[in-house]
């Protein structure tokens, strides 16, 4: 299986399946000299963990990472990172019914056409269990990147329920299990996210993240724009079908005045008055807040019967039981957060590179 490498100079590739003895990684192009340790990725890894609320799958996994190789004494050394994340609450008789039939919505279909096979406990490397391994490595490309840059995700819809930007509040994002930043509407969206859950079902989510502090100059004007390679990170994440920059598809109801993010001089510098294109102009950082947001499929594991077909051709229905997100857009909230900064990290580098600094 190709595929299982991201990025250029700050790089990692991801191993291991849902329902195997472990997940890991390995992360390159990591300058030395700088502090890691195993408590600095277990924070993040914490904010992704299964069984954290009951809004999420109730699977309960510690996440506890290993760093193998690429750390001495709390610095790093400029070799390979190597990480471990052993996997310790399987339940793999939960799939033992559904093994030979394909889920509505989900990568069994397909996984089996290109492979001729597939591990259908839990949906082994397709499995959303991957992005703990993303989450990590995020980890540490915020290291990279330094405390200069903030990089900060919320859920800004859940089903057809927005929020109230008038009440964006980052604190209360923090505070609360479904990374909500209006405090508004909280208890409703708890409230929709029970019933959902008690039926059986699943709902989507829109997640935007915000990169604070990102520096001009980053990303590449042709094939290697700032703003294709975010939309390819987040677009890698199970689950996502759509990723928009900026103000994304609502420019097409725009007229090019209301559009464009006029410049003025300001303490000696250009400041911009909008940012409707989302801190990336042609393809590279303008210097303002990188903005993005993602929409984030219903989880396809539901108990709801559904009509499909096995592997043997025969038509069928479905129920999929097991520990499963009601929505599994909830948990996205530190896996884009993590792509972003890895994606940040590497044209951070990639700039230093070509043009210093």
């Amino acid at each position: 299986m190709s595929g299982n490498t991201f990025g250029h100079l700050f790089r990692f590739a991801t191993f291991g399946e849902s329902h195997g003895p472990a997940i890991g990684l390995v992360v390159d192009g990591v300058p030395p000299g700088l502090g890691l340790t195993a408590a600095d990725i277990q924070h993040r890894l914490d904010r992704r963990r299964p069984g954290s609320s009951r809004f999420v799958t109730q699977r309960r996994e510690a996440d506890a990472v290993e760093i193998l190789s690429g750390v001495f004494e709390g610095r790093t050394t400029g070799t390979p990172i190597g990480l471990l994340i052993r996997n310790t609450d399987q339940r793999s008789r939960d799939y033992g019914d559904i093994a030979a039939k394909f889920r509505p919505g989900h990568a069994d279909y397909t996984y089996h056409q290109k492979y001729g096979l597939r591990d259908h406990r839990g949906g082994g490397r397709a499995s959303a269990r991957e992005t703990a391994c993303r989450v990590a490595a995020g980890a540490i490309a915020g290291k990279v990147l330094g405390a200069g840059i903030a990089i900060r995700g919320a859920v800004v819809q859940i089903g057809p329920h927005a929020i109230d930007r008038a009440r964006w509040d980052w604190d209360e994002a923090a505070r609360n299990p479904l990374f909500c930043p209006d405090p508004g509407v909280v208890a409703d969206w708890e409230a929709y996210l029970d019933s959902v859950r008690k039926a059986g079902s699943s709902v989507g989510a829109v997640v935007e993240v915000v990169a604070s502090g990102v520096p001009a100059g980053l990303g590449a004007p042709v094939y290697d724009k700032l703003d294709a390679d975010l939309a390819k990170g987040l677009m890698s994440i199970n689950a996502v079908k759509g990723v928009e920059i900026g103000d994304g598809f609502s420019v097409a109801e725009l007229s090019g005045e209301d559009n464009a993010d006029e410049m003025r001089m300001e303490g000696g510098g250009p400041v911009f008055l909008s940012n409707h294109a989302g801190g990336i102009l042609g393809g590279i950082s303008s210097g303002q807040d990188v903005v993005v947001r993602l929409a984030v499929k219903p989880t396809s594991s539901i108990l709801t019967p559904r009509r499909t077909v096995d592997v043997d051709g025969h038509e069928t229905e479905i129920v999929t039981k097991g520990r499963h997100d009601p929505c599994v857009g909830l948990r996205a909230v530190p896996v884009a957060e993590a792509m972003v900064a890895c994606v940040l990290a590497d044209h951070l580098l990639r700039h230093r590179a070509q043009c210093g600094g």
